[in-house]
């Protein structure tokens, strides 16, 4: 516990963005090189869950194939949209 009474919380603040969408829904989340376009599996060890995602690049052009579940840190993501 801090000295101000707060305690130390290591869950980056990132995970609120998360808060309104329930499992299944369709999101895109932004990293530095891209973003991921999949439906929302969870959050689990400091990582969100997208699952059936396309990796896209800035530009909006696909960069692999669909992947049944990627796991993107959460210290990584710059943006989560629906």
């Amino acid at each position: 516990m801090s000295l101000f009474g707060t305690p130390f919380s290591p869950v980056p603040f990132i995970v609120g963005l998360f808060d309104n969408f329930p499992i299944g829904t369709r999101l895109a989340v932004g990293q530095d090189s891209g973003f991921w376009v999949g439906n929302f599996g969870g959050i689990q060890d400091g990582v969100a869950l997208l699952t059936n995602a396309l990796l896209f690049s800035n530009i909006g052009t696909p960069i692999d194939g669909v992947r049944p579940v990627v796991r993107i840190p959460l210290r990584g993501i710059t943006f989560v949209s629906q």
